[in-house]
């Protein structure tokens, strides 16, 4: 494909960020050891069954909660991915869990 055709098939496609931070709590953890545990074994999880880029950007040495900021790219149906991550984290995190979400376009992005 030539690159002005490129370029304007590009220009088309809408591609957005879908940040989802969830708020953990692990209330059957006695410990940072058990915590760690089980928080590697979620993140590794959301790796490769969503792609997501995942940071634990607060409560690191809590042993009990814990919060996540989830990255998804994609196109308008990184939506529908973004519940299916929050329907899973809810399905490992049994003792609760909150979610706040913000979806940015690229041009919001660009400014």
């Amino acid at each position: 494909m030539p690159r002005q055709a490129r370029c304007r098939y590009l220009c088309l496609v809408s591609a957005y960020l879908c940040l989802v931070e969830a708020r953990l709590h692990f209330g059957q953890s006695q410990d940072l050891k058990g915590k760690r545990k089980q928080l590697h074994s979620l993140k590794v999880q959301l790796r490769q069954r969503f792609g997501a880029a995942v940071a634990e950007t607060d409560g690191h040495d809590t042993w009990q909660r814990t919060t996540l900021l989830c990255a998804l790219v994609g196109d308008g149906g990184v939506t529908a991915r973004a519940d299916e991550l929050e329907r899973f984290v809810e399905s490992r995190c049994p003792d609760g869990c909150s979610f706040e979400r913000d979806l940015l376009s690229l041009e919001d992005l660009r400014g």
